[in-house]
């Protein structure tokens, strides 16, 4: 579903108030957030889709990563999941068992378990999770807590919408969609670890609404705009050109429609580069916005957890546009 026609529907729901709730529907997080009293909250997420790889223990596998990324991004542990299946029983009960081993593993890897789920038939096959963590109070880094002069900071390349299209199409090439297989099987668990010792205020995954429409998120959220450096932005291997020639996904056209009076991209920025921000994402990297003073500790932790990342912009005062887009770093 589109961002535009979730934010409608959510609409509809009475605010949800309750003593307890750190963070629930407002703010459009990541996850929501309930206090059990003391410092300690759990944090709660579901995710699910249709396939995006052919192999059925990698696609259970990247849908684990998926859904718990959502956990790291709160900058909290996941501790227990569950299984959501929709599956079309002329697939064979072999594919199911190989998807949620891939699953089971990838969430085993994370330093959880898995406790049991939920399938139905369909006819069209889903996999997911729902995901439970936990998180001291002090240390959740809410979309909302961002705030003017942090530094933005993401941990993944974008363009698994655009190269996973060009898959379905059979026009990919291989460095590309392995590039792609292996960000989206990668786990954001040492990210996650490396912003909350470095004191990280506020951070997102990039999924669905693609790295602009999660950065709006984010600037909404917190009252800020952002000011973003797409030189510095990475990308897959080949994603520029997939662009390109075309190769972007049903959902990219939401996003940037969603946004059209939210984003000012400045005239230099090539036009596959600009598109691709509007990508929508599965197992993205973490979004972290971090002040400046802390930049340092976060690089030095993320570079000692073999994580990617790059410097991409800043927060900056809430202005008539949310986002700014240059191609350099002024």
């Amino acid at each position: 579903m589109g961002p535009a026609d979730l934010h409608r529907i959510m609409s509809h729901i009475p605010p949800q108030v309750a003593e307890n709730l750190i963070v629930g529907t407002a703010t459009y997080d990541d996850a929501a957030v309930y206090s059990l009293g003391g410092d300690i909250a759990i944090v709660q997420t579901v995710d699910f889709f249709t396939p995006i790889v052919d192999d059925p223990y990698d696609f259970g596998a990247i849908a684990a990563s998926n859904a718990l990324s959502d956990i790291y991004a709160m900058g909290a542990r996941p501790v227990i999941a569950l299984n959501i299946a929709c599956f079309p029983r002329d697939l064979g009960e072999e594919v199911l068992g190989a998807i949620v081993k891939g699953g089971a593993e990838k969430v085993n890897e994370a330093g959880a378990v898995v406790a049991g789920g939920h399938t139905v038939e369909d006819e069209d096959l889903k996999f997911g999770l729902s995901v439970t963590g936990i998180v001291e109070k002090s240390r959740i880094t809410a979309n909302s807590n961002a705030r003017p002069n942090d530094m933005l900071v993401l941990t993944k390349a974008i363009g698994t919408g655009v190269i996973s299209t060009a898959i379905k199409n059979e026009m990919c090439p291989e460095e590309s969609a392995e590039a792609a297989r292996l960000s989206m099987l990668a786990l954001n668990r040492a990210a996650s670890e490396a912003m909350v010792e470095a004191g990280a205020r506020a951070a997102t995954d990039i999924t669905g609404f693609g790295f602009f429409g999660h950065l709006f998120e984010m600037a909404e959220a917190s009252g800020t705009s952002a000011e973003v450096w797409l030189e510095d932005v990475p990308l897959l291997p080949g994603a520029a050109r997939l662009a390109e020639e075309g190769f972007l996904p049903g959902g990219a056209a939401r996003n940037r429609s969603w946004l059209a009076d939210k984003v000012e991209v400045d005239a230099g920025v090539p036009m596959s580069v600009a598109s691709l921000m509007f990508d929508p994402q599965t197992s993205g990297g973490l979004l972290v916005a971090i002040p400046e003073q802390a930049l340092g500790a976060l690089v030095q932790g993320l570079e000692a957890g073999g994580c990617m990342h790059s410097v991409i912009g800043r927060m900056i005062p809430r202005s008539d546009r949310m986002i700014r887009a240059r191609f350099r770093r002024p």
